[in-house]
């Protein structure tokens, strides 16, 4: 029996004029109105502006998780649900909202927070790497202090995370077809962000976590699970920890997900 596993994208996926169409429904009315009172500014002007200042940190993930949170209100409004739920990076508190496991003030609020301290973040460097050696980058990642894999998106693509220094020695010594250092402010997803993350616990520990109404993969532990106190203490350890895209992808195929 096919299975379907609803995925959310992170940061990364934004584009100007996203959301636009979703202005008209009422549903969509009430959630722009609520992010705005939370947030402070308007989603939906955000998304008709600057590609530059929507992409960055502080707008693009509140931005994303309105969005992303109305889609998958309507699609489950239409009757549709899934069996599964994963989301990358910032797309994981779209999936825990799709699963009930906070409603979307809360969830709203703890984006919102998240993006301020990521935003604020500095100090170091990450860069996608495509098409490389992974027996290279794993043994220098494991010989090289200050960096982590940030991001294994797939057997071909990941992104590395740390001080500038250690980057880009992992760089310059493993062969890749390309390496793209991407416009991010800090070493997102690695101990770098343990300050950000301290500090987003106390924001996180004001929040009920529900138990999942559908088993969720997350960032950190991609095995699926329910239970809320499971689920909060995973997202804590998302801001520091490695996203494995690739292994939430290899889980949900043995689950037998083939729509995604």
């Amino acid at each position: 029996m096919t299975k379907t596993a609803w995925v959310f994208p992170g940061q990364g996926s934004q584009a100007v004029g996203m959301g636009v169409d979703l202005k008209d429904i009422p549903a969509a009315k009430t959630k722009f109105y609520l992010a705005e009172q939370i947030l402070g500014w308007s989603v939906l002007e955000m998304c008709q502006g600057e590609e530059e200042t929507l992409s960055q940190t502080l707008y693009t993930q509140p931005c994303l998780y309105v969005i992303e949170s109305i889609l998958a209100d309507l699609l489950i409004e239409n009757g549709q649900s899934p069996d599964f739920v994963a989301g990358h990076s910032l797309g994981e508190y779209i999936a825990l909202y799709a699963a009930r496991v906070f409603d979307f003030e809360s969830g709203l609020n703890l984006v919102k927070h998240r993006s301020q301290l990521m935003d604020a973040a500095a100090g170091g460097l990450m860069v996608a790497m495509m098409k490389f050696d992974r027996d290279k980058l794993e043994k220098m990642i494991e010989t090289t202090p200050y960096i982590v894999i940030a991001n294994d998106n797939s057997a071909e693509q990941v992104v590395i995370s740390g001080t500038p220094e250690a980057v880009n020695t992992v760089v310059s010594q493993v062969k890749a077809k390309r390496a793209v250092p991407l416009k991010v402010s800090g070493a997102f997803h690695s101990p770098m962000m343990a300050p950000a993350a301290q500090q987003f616990q106390e924001v996180l520990e004001s929040v009920v976590f529900k138990d999942a109404t559908v088993p969720v993969l997350s960032n950190v532990a991609p095995t699926p699970a329910t239970e809320g106190t499971t689920l909060k203490t995973r997202l804590l350890e998302q801001m520091t920890g490695s996203v494995r895209w690739r292994e939430i992808m290899l889980q949900l195929h043995k689950k037998a997900c083939l729509k995604l």
